[in-house]
């Protein structure tokens, strides 16, 4: 927990976000997986076209890397703001620690290092969250079923090793408790069988993604279970009517 070298999300609240997000059967749901990107058919409609043109941005790689650690602390101070002004429990007890631990880093850095602390935000802070987003890009993907939601991305050991492994996610998913380095042993001896649940949703590195989804739209924004369900319960008794 301390120090806090990711300086926009305290520890307790990652955590307890990441544990939601730990129920698969609720994988990509933007109401119910605090990790989702995709948003939901109301939610897309009372969007105005500047803000739907930010979303379609970060579906691409080099929106993601560039604009998303900026739209991660936006809308994680609109939640916390609302959080906090109703009252939530636990809200301090999060972020006093934090706030202590960015103290510890920031006078680190601007203290010892001679770092300005705008260097230290966009040449390390800003960076940081950006390889985040380059990991968690293609992480999950909304099908059914829930099996295939969790990808592997078989990549070389310098970014495995930067990642913990957790490019190996539909693993880390089917084995949460697992520590991360024993992932790649692991992941030898189920490679065959993970493959078969996840319906072969495979990269064979960050190299490949970038290729593919650099400057193009990896999918739709809008959660696309979410507007099939809407559209069988809707157009569905017209269709049988008709």
């Amino acid at each position: 927990m301390l120090p806090s070298l990711w300086l926009w999300l305290p520890f307790r609240r990652y955590r307890d976000c990441h544990l939601t997000h730990h129920l698969d059967e609720n994988l990509t749901d933007p109401l119910d997986d605090p990790e989702s990107w995709y948003v939901t058919t109301e939610a897309w409609a009372r969007m105005g076209h500047p803000h739907r043109a930010l979303r379609l941005a970060l579906n691409t790689l080099a929106g993601r890397l560039l604009l998303g650690p900026a739209y991660c602390v936006w809308r994680l101070a609109c939640s916390e703001l609302r959080l906090l002004a109703s009252g939530a429990p636990g809200q301090a007890r999060a972020w006093l620690p934090h706030l202590c631990g960015c103290l510890l880093v920031g006078g680190w850095a601007v203290g010892v290092c001679g770092l300005s602390p705008v260097t230290y935000l966009l040449a390390f802070a800003y960076p940081g969250v950006s390889l985040t987003l380059l990991r968690s890009f293609l992480e999950h993907r909304a099908v059914q079923p829930v099996a295939g939601r969790s990808v592997v991305v078989e990549s070389g050991p310098v970014m495995a090793l930067l990642f913990l492994n957790n490019n190996l996610h539909a693993l880390h998913h089917a084995e949460p408790g697992t520590p991360w380095y024993r992932l790649p042993a692991r992941y030898r001896a189920r490679r065959a069988a993970l493959l078969s649940e996840n319906g072969g949703y495979l990269y064979r590195g960050y190299g490949e993604i970038a290729a593919r989804y650099l400057l193009r739209p990896k999918e739709p924004t809008v959660d696309p279970l979410a507007r099939a369900a809407h559209l069988v319960v809707v157009m569905g008794p017209a269709s049988i009517k008709a």
